[in-house]
C-alpha cells in the first residue's frame, strides 16, 4: 500500500470539512467522499457521478460511538455483526436519526452505514470529524475503481483530491444487510460472504425488492459496466464473436479449445477472494484495449462467488438485447 502522509490526509480532511470532494481508498473500492452531514456537499457527489438522487449513499464511520449519533439499533444482533465484521466490507441499513440529511438516504427513514477496513480511510474520517458519505469513485453505472488511476481516468479534475492507497484488497463492494426489529435481510451480496454472516446471527432473509426505488445502493438492474460490450463466456457467445477482437476472463485457466485476442486469469489457484480482488482492475485493463467484446467465465455461486456473479450479471445487463 502506498503511504499517504499525515499532512496529505489532514489536507483531505479539511477539504471534506469545507464541503469538497475527496476520493479515498477502502478495502472494497475507492470511495468518492463528502461530509455526510452537509446536504450541499453530498449533492456534489450526485452531480459529479451523474448518479440519480433516488439511489441512497453509504455513510462511512470511524468507530462505534459515531454509529450511535446517526442511527438507532433496533436489533441486538447488530452488536454481534459489528464485533465480528467491523471494520470490514459489511454495510448495515438502520433507522436513521434526524441529523442525517434526506439526500443521503434518498428520503428513506433508514441509513446505510459501514466502517471501512483501511487505515487511510479511517484516519481521514477521524480527522474530518464527520461521517463521510461515499459511493464508489466512478461515473454512475461504470466500472468501480480499485486503484487511484481508475479514479483519475473517470473523474480527473472534477474532484478536489485523490488519496492514493494502492490496490484495494477486497476489490468488490460491501455486503448490505437491512436490520429490523424481528429480522435481518440481505439487500446486496458483497465482500462479506452470506455464509459467514449466518454463522454469527442465524437466519438472514433473502433479498426482497420493495418497489422501483432502491432501499440501498447496488439494487439497480445494471451497474459496474465497462464501455466494451461484455457477455458470459458460452459457446453461443463465442460463436457470435468469433470474428471480433475479444478479451476473455477466466477464473483459473482457459480450458476450452478457443483462443482469444487477450486472455486474463483471475486466480491460478481458483481463489474466489483473489478473483474478487482482481475483477474490476481486469475489466479496466480490457476496457483500455479497444476490443470489440469481453467474454467472462461464470463463477460458482458460493461464498464470494455470489457477489462476483451479482456484479457480472449487472455489468452484462447493460448489453443484453433479448
Amino acid at each position: 500500500m502506498k503511504k499517504q502522509t499525515k499532512e496529505q490526509i489532514a489536507e483531505a480532511a479539511q477539504i471534506i470539512r469545507n464541503g469538497g470532494l475527496v476520493a479515498f481508498p477502502t478495502e472494497t473500492v475507492y470511495g468518492l467522499g463528502a461530509d455526510g452531514l452537509n446536504p450541499l456537499a453530498v449533492a456534489k457527489i450526485f452531480e459529479v457521478k451523474n448518479r440519480p438522487t433516488f439511489n441512497p449513499l453509504i455513510l462511512h464511520i470511524e468507530d462505534d460511538a459515531r454509529l450511535q449519533t446517526i442511527a438507532t439499533l433496533p436489533n441486538k444482533k447488530v452488536f454481534d455483526l459489528i464485533e465480528e465484521f467491523w471494520p470490514g466490507p459489511l454495510t448495515l441499513v438502520l433507522p436513521k436519526k434526524n441529523i442525517v440529511p434526506e439526500i443521503v438516504t434518498a428520503g428513506l427513514q433508514t441509513v446505510a452505514v459501514r466502517m471501512p477496513d483501511n487505515a487511510i480511510a479511517l484516519e481521514l474520517i477521524k480527522s474530518a470529524s464527520t461521517p463521510i458519505a461515499a459511493p464508489s469513485a466512478n461515473l454512475f453505472g461504470q466500472l468501480s475503481p480499485t486503484r487511484a488511476q481508475h479514479v483519475s481516468k473517470q473523474l480527473g479534475e472534477k474532484i478536489d483530491m485523490i488519496l492514493d492507497g494502492g490496490n484495494c484488497t477486497v476489490g468488490i463492494e460491501s455486503t448490505i444487510l437491512l436490520i429490523e426489529e424481528e429480522e435481518i435481510s440481505l439487500l446486496r451480496p458483497g465482500g462479506t460472504p452470506l455464509e459467514s454472516i449466518i454463522e454469527v446471527v442465524g437466519e438472514v432473509k433473502p433479498f426482497r425488492k420493495t418497489g422501483d426505488i432502491p432501499n440501498s445502493p447496488g439494487q439497480l438492474p445494471f451497474h459496474y459496466s465497462p464501455t466494451t460490450p461484455i457477455h458470459l463466456l458460452t459457446l453461443e457467445n463465442i460463436e457470435k464473436t468469433k470474428k471480433q477482437k475479444v478479451g476473455a476472463i477466466f477464473l483459473s485457466g482457459n480450458y476450452s479449445k478457443f483462443k482469444f485476442t487477450k486472455e486474463i486469469i483471475l486466480s491460478r489457484s481458483a481463489s474466489l477472494s483473489e478473483a474478487a480482488a482482481n475483477l474490476f482492475s481486469t475489466l479496466h485493463k480490457l476496457d483500455d484495449l479497444q476490443l470489440d467484446s469481453i467474454l467472462i467465465e461464470p463463477f460458482p455461486e458460493v461464498g464470494l462467488g455470489v457477489a462476483l456473479m451479482d456484479r457480472i450479471k449487472k455489468a452484462i445487463a447493460k448489453y443484453e438485447t433479448d
